[in-house]
């Protein structure tokens, strides 16, 4: 599009310049073109808009839902160091363990996109109804992932219904889903974790936590029987979990004890024998059972992190070690270690000598993942139980 802008440059000109200097046309101005604006396309409609976003982002996340079931399968395949922990769970080498916390991570963000999809794009106008028990089963069987996430949101309690002899949980034991035990196992741990104070009072949360145990015992007598091992250590967690902070509490406080007593208390032998106290209880054969032993350490030397640390609050100010920390990988220990840096000139100044080796000792041995938990629990419970060092 051009412009005839001749007349404007002489109205500048006059009010520059004399008019003898006025700059002369050489040649008739042109006429100014016709106004001829050119406008882009409309943009689509709002309901088109939504109709596009309805087809396509549903299938986006399906396809990312598909590529972690791929990288959950390669991560279920077993390995030498299942119980080593890695720096990183995106690593080439990560352990199967770590890489089903990072999928699992992945699917929870997943699920939450694919949550926020279908509440957008629910416009049939019919309520929800909680889903047969051939339902669940069917998506288990599918592998219909986004499908169990709406109903662990949505109706909980039909992932842990029995249908004849047949839980959920056991069903996808049975067909050797393994991938979609664990998908179970981390609705559980969900819904476990946020439970509040208020809810755990309330009829129904305990009659859905009698029955989760029920579910998790069955999945722990069905492993022993066919000799699953894979998941028996994360089976024995979420029930600890579904204990409440009770049992950890009362757990920690013996052991603190045991610490006060000096070699008298064997405190890590305290905490060992908790825990398989609670497995053995639990299991029947749990410790005939070699996958577990890197699980009883962990939650052992946890335990007994724990219980010092609430030794040293009694003699200075410092944060108190959530419960819901317990047996998480190594998540105890970090949190441990930044406390007692954090509170080093305290430490030193406030607590008294015993104290302060047995802290220093927990952490020189928990330290660094070139050894497994169980030798180094061992090495803890030589120089603690033993004294050897103080």
């Amino acid at each position: 599009m051009s412009f005839n802008n001749a007349p404007v440059v002489l109205h500048i000109a006059r009010d520059l310049q004399d008019e003898e200097h006025t700059p002369r046309l050489t040649g008739p101005p042109r006429e100014r073109p016709r106004s001829d604006p050119c406008l882009p396309a409309r943009l689509p409609t709002s309901a088109f808009i939504q109709r596009e976003a309805e087809r396509v982002a549903p299938k986006a996340v399906e396809n990312e839902i598909n590529r972690i079931h791929q990288e959950l399968e390669a991560a279920l395949a077993p390995r030498e160091d299942e119980i080593t922990l890695p720096p990183s769970p995106t690593s080439p080498t990560a352990s199967p363990r770590a890489k089903r916390k990072s999928l699992l991570d992945r699917i929870s963000t997943a699920s939450n996109v694919a949550k926020a999809l279908r509440a957008a794009g629910r416009n049939d106008g019919q309520p929800w109804r909680a889903p047969e028990p051939f339902e669940v089963f069917r998506a288990i069987e599918r592998k219909d992932i986004m499908f169990i996430m709406e109903v662990r949101d949505r109706s909980f309690e039909s992932l842990i219904k029995k249908s004849g002899d047949v839980t959920p949980l056991i069903h996808a034991l049975r067909i050797e889903h393994t991938d979609m035990a664990i998908i179970l196992l981390g609705a559980f741990s969900r819904y476990i974790n946020h439970l509040q104070d208020e809810d755990l009072q309330k009829p129904e949360t305990k009659k859905l936590l009698k029955i989760l145990r029920i579910n998790l015992k069955a999945a722990i007598d069905y492993g022993l029987q066919k000799s699953q091992k894979d998941l028996m250590a994360s089976f024995l967690q979420t029930l600890i979990m579904s204990e409440g902070d009770s049992w950890i509490a009362l757990t920690t406080a013996d052991v603190a004890a045991s610490l006060r007593m000096g070699t008298d208390g064997k405190p890590v032998h305290t905490a060992g024998s908790a825990v398989r106290s609670f497995a053995t209880k639990n299991l029947g054969k749990a410790d005939l059972i070699a996958s577990l032993e890197d699980y009883v350490a962990n939650a052992t030397a946890d335990l007994v992190m724990m219980a010092a640390w609430s030794c040293a609050l009694s003699v200075i100010k410092g944060e108190p070690m959530p419960m819901y920390y317990f047996a998480r990988d190594d998540r105890v220990y970090r949190a441990f270690v930044e406390r007692l840096d954090r509170h080093k000139d305290a430490i030193q100044t406030k607590l008294g000598r015993r104290l302060r080796w047995q802290l220093n000792a927990l952490r020189t041995h928990l330290e660094g993942r070139s050894r497994n938990y169980h030798s180094k629990v061992e090495a803890l419970a030589k120089e603690l139980d033993e004294g050897q060092g103080f």
